[in-house]
């Protein structure tokens, strides 16, 4: 029997997450909706008291930069940080999926560098809040055709190149980047490598406006002649053809969890709205009668929360194989995929079920439905991920699959 009941030692963290998404994201949801590239002061204190728990262990896991793969042994039930990180991550983007960007210190580049650096660079990296870089204007979901290239001389690394949505680009301390060592041996020469804000030759060129997440920071990089240390390099600095480029993405595997829980947190929350109005208005949910004998709004409401849960349980599973040690790139495709579609379904199928006052500023229904359509998309987009998917279960490589 499938438990769905939040483990116990995570309960008090959990529900600490939800009361800060009650009492602090979500009072401040519209008004960094509408003061796009403000920053959000009130974050500070937060991201203080996040660090404050992961560094005691009392919030084992606590946000993005929680994440990092088990070694413990596989015979045991290991419920440990990548599930309380993404069970924190759905409490709070329940609250806010933009102001969960914009925290501190919690940024996805944080994710990766919890997923993959070394002992040494976990201990150096320690308290920089750090974006990731890897799209370019003419590389999107695929990411093994980046242009932006490394070329070691010395004791660094010289990096050039142009990145764009980069996620709090202009407001943290270090960035990792996607580089290629040599472009003549494609993917296997990609490496990640974290490049702090003040590095010369690292500017940032412009923010964008956006149609959802705007308390959200995005920006676009320029590499010029930028030097990094040689020990900015995230893992092995040798080109194996073999398994190279699959070492850099296995940091997807501990990330795309993150995003399908910001998904089915955003999801929620508008569910949950919806009901709520729904039952305003005098229609009810009955789970004890027969979808058919239901009223429509009411039916199509029980086909969401079904497609809800589907997902919530797929982004649970990802996160504890992770936790115990297991492969899990298909099973973390299929929660980012699952949980992101299904986001931008249930927020604007919301949105129709409460007619005007959805689509209004009156309520936050019509801004959840404008952040979760970046959930679908970025760490990978929708048809990506399905291809990830398909490779995975019919056992096709990259090349024999397109």
């Amino acid at each position: 029997m499938i438990n769905l009941e939040t483990p116990r030692k995570f309960r008090t963290f959990v529900n600490q997450a939800h009361k800060v998404a009650a009492g602090m994201l979500r009072p401040n949801s519209r008004k960094y909706d509408l003061a796009e590239h403000a920053y959000p002061v009130e974050l500070d204190m937060l991201a203080a008291v996040v660090d404050g728990l992961g560094a005691s262990g009392t919030g084992s896991g606590a946000g993005a930069s929680g994440v990092r793969r088990s070694a413990e042994a596989a015979d045991g039930v290991v419920n440990g940080s990548n599930l309380s990180s993404v069970l924190s991550v759905m409490e709070m983007c329940w609250g806010d999926v933009g102001l969960l960007l914009s925290m501190p210190r919690q940024g996805l580049g944080n994710s990766a560098i919890a997923s993959v650096a070394s002992e040494e660079q976990l201990r150096r990296f320690d308290g920089v809040w750090a974006g990731m870089a890897i799209t370019e204007p003419g590389c999107g979901s695929d990411s093994a055709n980046i242009q932006t290239t490394a070329r070691l001389d010395g004791d660094s690394y010289v990096l050039n190149g142009e990145k764009i949505f980069v996620t709090a680009g202009g407001r943290c301390d270090a960035v990792v980047v996607w580089a290629t060592l040599d472009k003549s041996l494609g993917r296997a020469a990609i490496k990640s490598f974290v490049v702090p804000k003040d590095t010369p030759g690292m500017t940032v060129e412009r923010l964008d406006h956006k149609l959802g997440i705007r308390a959200s920071d995005t920006a676009t990089l320029r590499f010029e002649d930028c030097r990094v240390p040689a020990a900015n390099l995230l893992g092995s600095p040798d080109i194996d053809t073999g398994k190279g480029f699959a070492g850099v993405m296995q940091t997807f595997d501990n990330t795309r969890p993150l995003v399908a829980a910001m998904a089915v947190g955003v999801a929620r929350a508008a569910l949950e709205l919806t009901r709520s109005m729904l039952s305003e208005a005098g229609v009810e949910v009955d789970y004890d009668r027969p979808v058919h004998l239901q009223p429509a709004a009411a039916a199509t409401y029980l086909t969401l929360e079904a497609d809800w849960e589907a997902a919530y349980l797929l982004t649970l599973q990802a996160a504890w194989m992770a936790d115990n040690g297991r492969p899990n790139s298909l099973q973390a495709s299929m929660a980012k995929a699952k949980a992101g579609r299904t986001a931008n379904d249930i927020t604007l199928r919301c949105v129709e079920l409460t007619a005007p006052l959805g689509y209004s500023e009156h309520h936050l229904l019509e801004k959840w439905s404008r952040d979760s359509k970046i959930l679908d998309i970025f760490e990978g987009t929708q048809q990506i991920q399905q291809l990830i998917v398909a490779r995975r279960l019919l056992g096709k490589t990259s090349a024999e699959l397109k």
